[in-house]
């Protein structure tokens, strides 16, 4: 690593004030900070300061933290094409896990490339330093989608999400909505039947001479869907809570969500105040519905399903589109767990109402922030006003 970093040291001069290519220096300087630590990071002291650390550090421990759901995912694709082959007895895990990984992998491949290229282009134009947001952003997308989105249709989103999501109100930490959600909701709107109803979520071709080719019209609903159709949810509690079923990539696996969530905990990089008041709204709205008989599962069942608990744990503490004040954290969480089960039980239609409790909210967090501030400096002020009388 002393090789690298004395090798950059010495073609650094070329991209500065002077240099022959400095025309390219924001390319020269993303690329160095992705590899090592900005030279100029705050101190963590001032009134203005969240935190010393900086956010090429945050970004990779999400990443990491992503892993568990993302290596599950993959094994999941596999196994929900072997089940709906009828050959998941003789398929070994190795198989399994590989299957799905090829099927995973061109759409990490196709959300890096078209997003970091966009923000690489964006930088170079602007004549601005290249921000690592995307970093994570590029491996929430794959994510989020199901396993049959095209791949031509992710590019646009891709797309739409970093242009019209980000770059245009300044880039990374200048967004309103979370970049991820905003590239779902616009494959949801625009392109409605490769992102829901029963066809979309088991992937049905063999890669590579992996997997199983399903017959055409070859359908599976998630426990969602099925609540939606007002069907029976066929899928045991262990079946959600270990995420043997279909749905989303990442979404499925609440053990998988949880080990991410505990390293985002340890190291303080995501709020327990706002991750714990999604799961109380969440609980307490679909009781209420459960107590009316307006929904078919249970409170419990509506945590584990869908894309509950990886909304809460790694969309909802967004630093940048969440609240930052301690109070509005509660409030903030509380009503994304409970407009995401409002949506669910009010609306058949859209039996998944996450992605919409997190963007509403999303453009919402500045003004809970305004007014707790606000609150907070009322009391102060009566309290200035006591001690004088």
């Amino acid at each position: 690593m002393s090789a690298l970093r004395n090798y950059i040291d010495r073609v650094k001069p070329h991209f500065e004030e002077g240099g022959k290519l400095h025309s390219f220096r924001s390319l020269f300087e993303g690329f160095e900070t992705f590899l090592y630590v900005p030279n100029d990071t705050s101190k963590g002291t001032g009134v203005h300061i969240h935190d010393a650390i900086d956010s090429k550090r945050i970004m990779s421990m999400v990443v990491i933290a992503l892993m568990p759901a993302m290596l599950f995912g993959m094994y999941n694709v596999g196994y929900q094409n072997a089940l709906a082959a009828g050959t998941l007895a003789t398929a070994s895990i190795a198989e399994l896990f590989c299957y799905g990984f090829l099927a995973v992998l061109p759409k990490i491949l196709v959300s890096y490339i078209v997003g970091l290229g966009i923000e690489f282009a964006w930088a170079q134009w602007k004549g601005e330093e290249i921000q690592e947001g995307f970093l994570v952003s590029g491996i929430l997308i794959p994510l989020i989608i199901p396993v049959n989105c095209p791949l031509w249709i992710l590019a646009v989103a891709v797309a739409f999400a970093v242009v019209i999501g980000k770059e245009i109100f300044g880039g990374t930490g200048m967004n309103i909505f979370n970049p991820a959600l905003l590239c779902r909701a616009f494959l949801f709107f625009a392109y409605p039947t490769k992102m829901s109803g029963d066809q979309v979520w088991v992937a049905g071709e063999r890669i590579f001479g992996l997997g199983y080719d399903l017959p055409d019209g070859f359908t599976m609903a998630t426990p969602l869907g099925q609540v939606g159709q007002g069907a029976e949810v066929t899928a045991s509690l262990n079946d959600m809570i270990v995420g043997l079923i279909p749905g989303s990539i990442g979404e499925t696996s609440v053990i998988a969500i949880a080990l991410g969530a505990v390293l985002l905990l340890l190291t303080g990089i995501a709020s327990w105040k706002t991750m714990l008041s999604v799961f109380a709204g969440g609980a307490l709205t679909a009781a209420l519905f459960q107590s009316m008989g307006m929904t078919p599962i249970t409170w419990y069942e509506h945590l584990v399903l869908g894309g509950f608990c990886f909304g809460a744990v790694f969309m909802a503490t967004d630093p940048v589109t969440s609240c930052r004040t301690e109070t509005g954290k509660y409030i903030y969480g509380f009503l994304i767990g409970m407009m995401a089960v409002v949506i669910r039980v009010m609306n058949p239609g859209y039996p998944e109402g996450m992605m919409l409790a997190i963007l509403l909210m999303n453009m919402f967090a500045p003004t809970i922030d305004h007014f707790v501030v606000e609150r907070n400096i009322s009391k102060r002020m009566n309290r200035t006003k006591a001690a004088k009388q």
